[in-house]
């Protein structure tokens, strides 16, 4: 597939909105949401209802803003919406492939409504069903297609015409585990090989953290936060303790650390323990009691590792919910 690094993606946002307002009566769907989305993956999260199908279909110039104003690639959603279309990709959440129709015929018949011509259209429609992994099963009915097959269906659609940028609507949707790593490996790969600017939403935040170079959170149609995947998972100065056997021996080692001096309290099957006191504050001094209290016990010592943020916690501090 053809790098796309275009000249106006290096000048200015992808996606570029200001006090963008999207309400159904009195149902509040965005609110006063301003923010940039540059190149490489971004990743929208929250939960369902948060916005962030809303947001798509505004950007798209589907469904008209109640206030505010946007761009994306440099044209305003009022005015250029069609040229927004000709530049983007776009794959829905929700299933609507015609199930009598081959993908190579979809997707070629996608290629040809974005502008390509016969030929081309079959040239891309060929290279991005084999970038996808449905070479084989290309010329199937999409109706026998499993629930994996048909997403990868949706995304070699939004990507036919050679976008400059792609909205991924919930791409891991109704995935099993195996299928949702497929999928998210191709998600980066568009970004990062590819060189097209990606938009993915999901509520799955572990998703997001894989792959996403940014994220943007929403909550209630309210923008929440807006910062590198980094800045998401930087270290807390925390430790993270895991021990072989059961909770009792977790709670043994949380018990005898907490008489040591440090604060620390069960985390699933590990014991989280808080930056330590000044006196253990010197470099390796934590860990080396940490190793000694775990000797001493007579416990097996499976993991001690620095503990980082997460996604969870912008709505932990934020007392929003995904």
């Amino acid at each position: 597939m053809t790098t796309v690094t275009g000249e106006l993606i290096g000048r200015t946002p992808v996606i570029a909105t200001a006090g963008l307002t999207k309400h159904y009566g009195s149902v509040h769907a965005l609110t006063d949401l301003t923010v940039d989305v540059g190149p490489g993956v971004t990743g929208l999260v929250g939960a369902n209802g948060a916005g962030k199908s809303t947001l798509i279909k505004i950007l798209l110039g589907l469904l008209e803003p109640t206030a505010g104003h946007a761009s994306v690639l440099g044209h305003d959603i009022e005015q250029a919406s069609q040229d927004i279309r000709r530049l983007v990709g776009y794959m829905p959440e929700h299933d609507c492939l015609p199930p009598d129709v081959s993908a190579s015929d979809f997707v070629v018949h996608m290629a040809r409504m974005s502008g390509l011509g016969a030929s081309a259209a079959r040239e891309r429609s060929a290279d991005v069903l084999r970038h996808v992994g449905l070479d084989e099963e290309r010329y199937r009915p999409m109706g026998g297609y499993s629930t994996g097959m048909k997403q990868r269906a949706k995304l070699a659609q939004a990507l036919a015409h050679d976008p400059q940028l792609v909205f991924l609507d919930e791409p891991t949707n109704g995935l099993d585990p195996a299928a949702r790593t497929d999928m998210l490996r191709l998600v980066q790969r568009i970004g990062s090989d590819f060189g097209i600017a990606v938009l993915v939403t999901s509520h799955l935040l572990g998703e997001l953290e894989q792959v996403s170079d940014h994220v943007i959170v929403l909550d209630g149609g309210r923008l929440l936060r807006s910062s590198a995947t980094t800045d998401f998972l930087r270290q807390t100065g925390s430790l993270l303790v895991e021990v072989v056997g059961t909770e009792t021996e977790r709670d043994r080692l949380g018990e005898e650390l907490a008489r040591r001096g440090l604060t620390c309290r069960p985390r699933g099957s590990m014991v989280a323990v808080d930056p330590p006191p000044a006196d253990l504050a010197a470099e390796g001094a934590a860990h080396d009691l940490i190793r000694d209290v775990a000797v001493e016990l007579g416990l097996g010592l499976m993991r001690l590792e620095p503990d980082r943020g997460h996604l969870e916690d912008v709505f932990l501090e934020g007392g929003a919910r995904v």
